[in-house]
């Protein structure tokens, strides 16, 4: 399920990053999303829902670190 628009992110992610982190969010969940559709294309038995997810996260922490309770560009 691709976003359209960051609100439609989940809240762990619109609650606590910042708006750019959150597109870089967005942005790396659609790709992944569409990069693997197939279950082929993934190491584990991870569905492909959570891997975007881990593709996503992994995008917005090479832009952004985690200070305190903030995320903060690096």
């Amino acid at each position: 399920m691709p976003y359209e628009k960051i609100s439609e992110l989940p809240d762990s992610v619109k609650d606590h990053l910042p708006t750019h982190a959150q597109e870089i969010y967005k942005s790396s969940f659609n790709n992944a999303w569409e990069e693997y559709k197939s279950s082929q294309d993934r190491r584990d038995k991870s569905s492909r829902e959570e891997v975007a997810h881990k593709v996503a996260w992994t995008a917005v922490k090479k832009k952004y670190k985690k200070q305190g309770d903030n995320w903060v560009p690096q």
